[in-house]
């Protein structure tokens, strides 16, 4: 470990040596790589937040999560089924292409294609047509405004540039499938590739023919992937690194009592829960005992909420029944409720559906939620107090993702921040309902109820949005009293920067936003 932690700040400091005198150069530590370069590669809020500083979608949030222009400038609703957007004229791709609507329809169509794993962001998309140059007409299945919240994730290629690079189909992370787009960019965003060594370091470059008014004083962003906690702690204790996304909480007085180092943390959007394998058969071929409810509310009465985060998250987690976040549209008090422990219940709920000392294997990555190598090993040795013979399989999401994304686990680790869309309505269509087409996306376990599908295509349909938000609440106590998720809590997120870091933008979405951050001068 000593070894590693000398490379990485050896090579850290070869960077900033590296950098133009005059830059004002930002050194980003984050404790995993980005996945891939096509922002259609994967479903990932961290792996989106980075590509949104290169590519940029028709419209986007501000800073109170309301819908702004971006690429698109105006946009209706006509007929209840298309939505027409005017494009931004004047707007040039980094490598000097004009943008116009053939790259707004090629990019929908990218991102709506069968093979595509973001198809999931947008599951209210029927097709696109250009109208004109700087017009494109989108259809809908419903006239619900949400499909703006969705599209703040679709984010648009140059058309040209995909065709000549062989890229206007995706790439999938999960399945290896790579391409020209999963190394190389071509945005209209605020800052341009420059480089990329994966699990290594990614250069951003500032774009001077950015559209948007400049809010930033950057001219370059070094990010760096660094998997040891206590390595990338050192690293911004040394100076080596001006700006960390993912702090660790047992870090945090220390960091917080350091003179030149500001903490910024709070309650993230996002729930951690576990999930189910609900095939017929688990992988090694023994029915599935996880399609008994009595299984999965022993799996539940064996597991300490409070206990989790006391010990393992310090505190500073928000334990929830509740499968979404209180600030989330949809949150619905009353179903934020869980049980205390009660591992006699489990041992006999267990009995009772004659699966006493189930054994099974646990999934989980040691780099994706906060803390999750030790949630898993907590919940561990709480389920083998319930009755239950565990076996953990732990390894970094690179690995890991593919079993879970091709239903290859028993019960994993899953979390949800209910990105673009902001709403119990991504959680409910994308993650909850049955896999089909656009919906379910993130099914990965495999489960189905009828009656949730139905609650969700009628939400989906609804234009009133106090009525569509009881439709989203019915959906969400089924899903809690068949115990298709559940929810352990609302992780906590903490960012520390270095006092040379000036202002930084940071939300409840855990989204960096660097075209806004100002390095003191």
């Amino acid at each position: 470990m000593l070894h590693f932690k000398k490379v990485i700040i050896a090579a850290l400091a070869a960077a900033a040596i590296a950098a133009p005198a005059d830059a004002a150069t930002l050194r980003w530590g984050s404790r995993a790589d980005i996945y891939s370069l096509d922002p259609d590669s994967v479903p990932s809020t961290s792996n989106l937040a980075f590509l949104n500083h290169i590519y940029e979608g028709l419209v986007r949030y501000d800073a109170n999560f309301k819908i702004e222009p971006a690429l698109a400038t105006e946009w209706k609703l006509i007929d209840n089924k298309h939505w027409r957007f005017t494009l931004r004229k004047g707007v040039k791709f980094q490598n000097g292409a004009d943008f116009t609507a053939d790259d707004v329809v090629a990019s929908f169509k990218r991102a709506s294609d069968p093979a595509s794993p973001l198809r999931g962001n947008i599951p209210l998309y029927v097709g696109i047509q250009k109208v004109d140059d700087y017009t494109v007409d989108i259809e809908v299945s419903a006239s619900t405004s949400l499909f703006l919240n969705d599209i703040t994730n679709i984010f648009i290629f140059n058309a040209k540039w995909l065709k000549d690079n062989g890229s206007e189909k995706p790439t999938d992370f999960a399945s290896k499938v790579e391409g020209y787009a999963t190394m190389h960019t071509n945005g209209t965003g605020p800052f341009k590739l420059e480089s990329r060594v994966p699990d290594s370091k990614t250069v951003l470059v500032v774009n001077p023919g950015w559209w948007d008014q400049k809010k930033h004083n950057l001219d370059r962003i070094e990010f760096v992937p660094i998997a040891s906690a206590a390595t990338r702690v050192a690293a911004l204790l040394s100076g080596e690194i001006d700006f960390i996304d993912s702090a660790p909480i047992q870090d945090l007085p220390r960091l917080e009592s350091t003179p030149n180092i500001t903490v910024k943390k709070r309650t993230e959007l996002r729930t951690v829960f576990i999930a189910f394998n609900r095939k017929e058969k688990l992988e090694d071929g023994r029915p599935n005992p996880f399609n008994d409810l009595r299984v999965r509310q022993a799996f539940e009465a064996s597991i300490d909420r409070d206990l989790i985060n006391k010990k393992v998250m310090r505190g500073l987690a928000r334990p929830s029944g509740s499968l979404i976040a209180p600030e989330l549209p949809g949150y619905v008090k009353d179903l934020d409720t869980y049980q205390p422990a009660d591992p006699k219940l489990a041992q006999k709920l267990l009995e009772e559906a004659g699966q006493k000392n189930l054994a099974f294997t646990y999934m989980c990555m040691n780099d994706e939620s906060i803390n999750e190598e030790d949630i898993c090993s907590g919940v561990t040795n709480m389920l083998k107090r319930g009755g239950f013979q565990p076996n953990i399989d732990i390894a970094p999401r690179a690995v890991q993702t593919s079993k879970r994304s091709n239903g290859k686990a028993d019960v994993f680790n899953l979390s949800w921040a209910n990105e673009p869309t902001l709403d119990a309505y991504s959680l409910l269509s994308q993650v909850l309902s049955t896999r089909n087409g656009a919906m379910g996306v993130s099914n990965y376990g495999g489960w189905s109820n009828p009656d949730l599908d139905k609650l969700v295509a009628e939400a989906a349909q609804e234009p009133d949005n106090d009525k569509r938000l009881a439709l989203e609440a019915q959906a969400l106590k089924i899903a809690k009293d068949q115990v298709m998720l559940i929810p352990l809590h609302q992780q906590p997120i903490a960012w520390a920067l270095l006092n040379k870091v000036k202002s930084i933008d940071f939300r409840a979405d855990n989204k960096p936003r660097l075209w806004l951050t100002q390095m003191a001068e």
